[in-house]
């Protein structure tokens, strides 16, 4: 899946393939997978206007950051590393950038076969 979206006025791409999980944890050392579930408070409050502090409290917004900079990476791996690349954007709208990719995440928990 490839989706393209504007950060900070840059248009950035991301995808996500079978390599994506890998890639992570090439670069971060922890289960891809895993860390999606991280993010589920955001998930299970998209739509509504802002989250409970407990929510907020769950969430590990450099795991978030993680996840788009390798889906970004899994397009174009010329980017730099996650700190140089996050580094170009003055602003970094988390909440709407996670409702953005979220279909993009659940991807990889979806099953192809049939019942």
């Amino acid at each position: 899946m490839i989706k393209t979206l504007t950060i900070d006025g840059k248009q950035v791409t991301f995808k996500s393939t079978g390599a994506t999980p890998l890639l992570y944890k090439a670069q971060f050392g922890t289960d891809f997978l895993k860390d999606i579930l991280k993010m589920m408070p955001i998930a299970e409050t998209a739509g509504k206007e802002q989250l409970s502090m407990e929510a907020l409290e769950m969430i590990d917004f450099n795991v978030f950051s993680n996840i788009v900079w390798v889906l970004a990476k899994t397009n174009d791996r010329s980017i730099p590393d996650p700190i140089n690349w996050l580094d170009q954007f003055e602003e970094f709208p988390v909440f709407d950038l996670f409702e953005e990719v979220q279909d993009m995440l659940m991807q990889n928990f979806k099953t192809s076969q049939k019942k």
